[in-house]
């Protein structure tokens, strides 16, 4: 018992010492989406390096760093480069970005992911504001003894993405221009992509989009009663569905490609936050 909060003090201890800077709003940036870090007005960035214990993201295009400042009014601190744990890390690891930038001070949880759509009217290169998820095909990260400095045993889940949150992002995504489909996210543990029958099982659960990490994170963010929201960039038509081989590097082109209208939606609704 303590274990977990032991680690995420010691990582709050290392950033404590290169700021006292208290975010209102987490934001972690998926797979091609990391460069939103370098238009905010920065305060300090912290590789994940320079913090004892913490996590490597091992992930191409994956910087591995947290940027803290604003957009506009609002103080941020942005994961450009998650973990996963299909990189070999536990689920304790996986999710313990999301306790630090709470213990730093961020009461929403801002997610965000590249993932593959499943037909249902979703094409490469939409956004889908997450409206819930399915996560029971993981691990899941509170298993174990539970840190009752952090959340009850037995969190409710029935309302994980928050209704406001899901209002601004939607406003915002008018004033941009921008049309916002809405849909259901599946977490699987990855690295292989799905096999078409996989597919057609996730449609069967009621999923609009499948990915490989957002659920556990939204997990462990109800679990300390944060505020959560998430938009997949539908990045490929998943396999089944589309005709192509999927690979990474096609996932963090299209990534690339949707970056700028991504951005200036998530900038928004992060500035009316």
């Amino acid at each position: 018992m303590g274990k977990i909060i032991d680690r995420v003090n010691q990582c709050l201890d290392c950033v404590r010492r290169k700021t006292d800077f208290i975010p209102r709003v987490a934001l972690i940036l998926g797979s091609g989406l990391g460069d939103l870090a370098e238009q905010i007005d920065t305060v300090c960035s912290i590789d994940y390096s320079e913090i004892e214990g913490f996590p490597q993201s091992t992930v191409v295009g994956h910087k591995g760093r947290f940027v803290l400042g604003y957009i506009e009014n609002t103080p941020v601190v942005i994961m450009q480069g998650r973990v996963h744990y299909y990189e070999g890390y536990s689920m304790e690891d996986v999710v313990l970005p999301v306790r630090l930038m709470h213990a730093m001070g961020a009461e929403i949880l801002f997610l965000t992911n590249a993932a593959g759509g499943l037909g249902n009217g979703f094409q490469c290169g939409d956004l889908m504001l997450i409206t819930d998820h399915i996560g029971c095909l993981v691990p899941n990260p509170l298993l174990g003894e539970n840190e009752d400095a952090l959340g009850t045993r037995f969190p409710d889940m029935s309302s994980v993405y928050d209704k406001s949150l899901q209002g601004i992002i939607q406003s915002a995504s008018k004033e941009v221009g921008i049309q916002m489909k809405e849909g259901v996210y599946l977490q699987l543990t990855g690295p292989s992509y799905e096999t078409p029958a996989e597919i057609r099982m996730c449609k069967v659960l009621g999923a609009s989009a499948v990915g490989m990490s957002t659920a556990v994170e939204a997990i462990a963010a109800n679990h300390m009663k944060m505020k959560i929201c998430g938009i997949s960039f539908i990045s490929n038509l998943a396999a089944g569905i589309s005709e192509t081989p999927l690979c990474h590097e096609e996932v963090k082109a299209a990534a690339d490609a949707v970056a700028p209208k991504f951005q200036a939606l998530v900038k928004l609704a992060i500035a009316k936050m």
